[in-house]
């Protein structure tokens, strides 16, 4: 018996390809992570103590960075969702995608629950516009200590 094809490859190469789909310390994180660092934010990686895990933490402004990829959280879903119905295994991925989007919502409702700021950025964006992904994030830190000043 043949073994099934998708788009050219084997489902054992495809399998080799997912295998090696990280879910920290990607490339998008580093990128960001480094240019945190070069600014002299300090922050925890894969944050633990609190909801959703955040890919970058900055604790002392409460921020919680998520660094996404297109594909696996859905950008521009509307446009994405009818092109995998056409794909293979449309059943698999639309509800996988579609469970990653409603658990980022449900972290990001946690986290704002706890008086923390949400940030998401694509991995395009962290990869093509890694200074204005900063820009947003010192802006964040500004409102925080804003916020902070506001109390005492």
């Amino acid at each position: 018996m043949k073994e099934p094809r998708f788009n050219g490859e084997t489902s054992e190469k495809i399998s080799h390809n997912m295998s090696k789909i990280r879910g920290k310390d990607t490339k998008i994180e580093v990128v960001l992570r480094k240019a945190l660092w070069k600014k002299g934010y300090r922050y925890r990686k894969n944050y633990k103590s609190i909801p959703g895990c955040p890919d970058i933490a900055l604790t002392k402004y409460k921020i919680a960075i998520f660094c996404d990829g297109e594909f696996f959280h859905g950008k521009d879903w509307e446009i994405m969702k009818p092109r995998l119905e056409q794909g293979n295994n449309p059943d698999y991925w639309i509800k996988k995608i579609e469970r990653n989007r409603s658990r980022d919502k449900e972290k990001d409702a946690a986290l704002l629950g706890l008086g923390w700021t949400v940030i998401h950025f694509w991995g395009k964006d962290i990869l093509k516009k890694t200074d204005e992904c900063i820009k947003v994030i010192e802006e964040a830190v500004f409102d925080s200590k804003l916020g902070e000043e506001d109390i005492d």
